[in-house]
């Protein structure tokens, strides 16, 4: 998912998005929706939530985080 539906989902639910990065507004929508803010953090390839609309996002983004 791009930028700019995020921010149209963050706004839709109430989330000032500006200057937010990719990682701290889904984390911010996460927690809106009552669910753990956990995106990016399945560095190992492991994950429990298969509904989860970021997961695909997610794994890519937990990749790159573990390489830095």
């Amino acid at each position: 998912m791009n930028m700019q539906e995020i921010r149209g989902l963050a706004k839709d639910m109430g989330i000032k998005s500006s200057r937010m990065k990719k990682q701290e507004l889904i984390h911010a929508i996460q927690l809106s929706e009552g669910n753990f803010s956990c995106f990016a953090s399945a560095t190992t390839g492991e994950c429990d939530q298969a509904g989860c609309l970021w997961r695909e996002d997610c794994f890519s983004a937990a990749k790159k985080n573990a390489i830095q």
